[in-house]
């Protein structure tokens, strides 16, 4: 069964920093997991993946260009559980944020599975 959970949302003052938690069944290794969040003319933008790389010994990582420098995705060895540490949220960051699975690009029209949302939400 596919499945994606997120957890670790929560209410934080502008500058602090909160860690999303995505525990996930087993995909493909040519899947990306990734954080996706509502934004303005789409539906949901995508924050953040990780794909896995089938010819080099690391993964690789997308960041959308508003949260390079304070974002950071990572996971365990399995890729069962997929974290997202926010540092430096700012109110703009408020948002539903979503667990993804899908392939090739770190685009909402990729994605194939999606988690059920956890409430971030940045206080100025």
């Amino acid at each position: 069964e596919v499945q994606l959970v997120e957890s670790g949302g929560g209410l934080v003052q502008a500058g602090g920093s909160l860690r999303l938690s995505c525990a996930t069944s087993t995909f493909p290794n040519d899947y990306f997991i990734g954080w996706f969040r509502p934004a303005p003319g789409k539906e949901r933008e995508g924050v953040s993946c990780l794909f896995s790389s089938n010819s080099t010994d690391h993964d690789s990582t997308y960041y959308a260009d508003s949260v390079k420098g304070r974002f950071t995705i990572s996971s365990d060895s399995d890729k069962n559980t997929v974290w997202l540490q926010m540092n430096n949220l700012k109110p703009e960051d408020t948002a539903v944020y979503y667990c993804a699975a899908g392939l090739d690009i770190c685009l909402e029209d990729y994605v194939s599975f999606w988690g059920q949302g956890a409430q971030v939400t940045v206080s100025s």
